[in-house]
């Protein structure tokens, strides 16, 4: 009887902690990508975005479904010099020949919401795109997971929630 007491209260507390639910620990081992533009001319900042535009629709297939960060950052080190060569076309046929150059580093970036995920202020790594001199305002969003680069042809992403409180209870039964 004390057993079946015991797993009624469990129960009861487990579907109260639903709400406490958390994704699994890989959802939080973020990529962000930051794009710093030469200076805060109107010029320069319009070319910022267009570049970004470009590296968004080269990167999207390439990491639309990477399974973890250590693979996004697998597939951007291999791609660095291609992506340099993405942004330098822009550059170039836009008028601009300042030099670009990307590089993965460990960085403090301000909280941020995307959709339904927020982000708190911290230290990420992140792809560091750098034109030119690099001083003026920026663009940043997250490569893994991939909440800027997605298949357009998703409409969701799907992501792995698990509960520790239902886990410990479902292993009562087992």
């Amino acid at each position: 009887m004390k057993k079946k007491i015991v797993i009624i209260i469990l129960l009861i507390v487990g579907i109260v902690c639903m709400g406490l639910v958390l994704p699994e620990s890989e959802e939080y081992d973020y990529l962000r990508i930051h794009i710093r533009a030469n200076s805060n001319t109107v010029a320069d900042q319009n070319v910022k975005y267009k570049v970004k535009d470009a590296l968004v629709e080269y990167l999207t297939p390439h990491l639309c479904n990477v399974p973890s960060k250590t693979k996004a950052i697998d597939i951007i080190e291999n791609l660095t010099p291609t992506l340099e060569q993405v942004c330098q076309n822009v550059l170039r046929v836009e008028g601009f020949n300042y030099s670009v150059n990307i590089k993965i580093n460990n960085e403090y970036f301000p909280t941020r919401t995307y959709s339904n995920t927020t982000l708190e202020s911290g230290y990420y790594d992140a792809v560091i795109v750098e034109l030119g001199d690099a001083i003026g305002d920026n663009w940043w969003c997250v490569m893994y997971p991939p909440l800027c680069f997605v298949n357009k042809n998703e409409n969701t992403m799907q992501i792995k929630y698990k509960s520790k409180i239902l886990e410990w209870i479902l292993n009562l039964f087992n």
